[in-house]
């Protein structure tokens, strides 16, 4: 079955509306924004190429409480920025509705991009993390299994630990979300 969106068309923010009423975070999320910069020029002249494509369409499902959103979402903005793509944010807890269907290991994570025709029908999605990122959640989720394990707390702050060090590889978080998102959006 696929995925129709075109309802929620409108019933978002604009990214810096949701920049400027974030609650949490907000300066870590306005720093990261700022220091932003292209990694590489191919990545930002592809990026600047989708300003000639009308047949996109975004939504960002996201929640200003959220570490990946803060890490990951002024990315995000900035790159399509700079596409022209119209770009819309839906708050996680007013579009829980629309968060299940881009669950992640079961459960509700954001960042997730959200990349429909003009039509709503979904073509892709990306998030919540960047690929080596996720890669230690599912592997931590499939060894601790029981969240109620007396350990489970202690386990989970070492991952998150360890996926705060991750985003900084590869070039940062700029080139891991850019590069990911530009072999997404090139397959539609």
């Amino acid at each position: 079955m696929s995925i129709n969106l075109a309802h929620k068309f409108g019933q978002g923010i604009t990214p810096r509306q949701f920049m400027e009423g974030m609650q949490k975070n907000k300066e870590e999320f306005a720093a990261g924004y700022e220091a932003f910069n292209w990694i590489n020029e191919e990545d930002r002249a592809f990026f600047k190429s989708l300003n000639y494509r009308d047949d996109l369409r975004i939504l960002v499902l996201a929640a200003d409480w959220c570490g990946d959103v803060v890490r990951s979402v002024p990315v995000v903005f900035r790159a399509l920025e700079e596409s022209g793509l119209e770009t819309e944010v839906l708050i996680l807890e007013q579009h829980e509705d629309t968060m299940d269907h881009f669950l992640t290991l079961g459960g509700r994570s954001v960042p997730i991009i959200i990349f429909t025709d003009t039509g709503g029908h979904v073509l892709g999605s990306w998030g919540p993390r960047p690929q080596h990122v996720q890669a230690l959640m599912i592997q931590f989720k499939q060894e601790n299994p029981d969240r109620e394990a007396l350990d489970y707390q202690d386990k989970i702050s070492v991952v998150r630990q360890q996926m705060t060090d991750k985003y900084k590889e590869g070039g940062g978080v700029n080139a891991t979300v850019v590069s990911e998102l530009r072999a997404l959006i090139s397959g539609f």
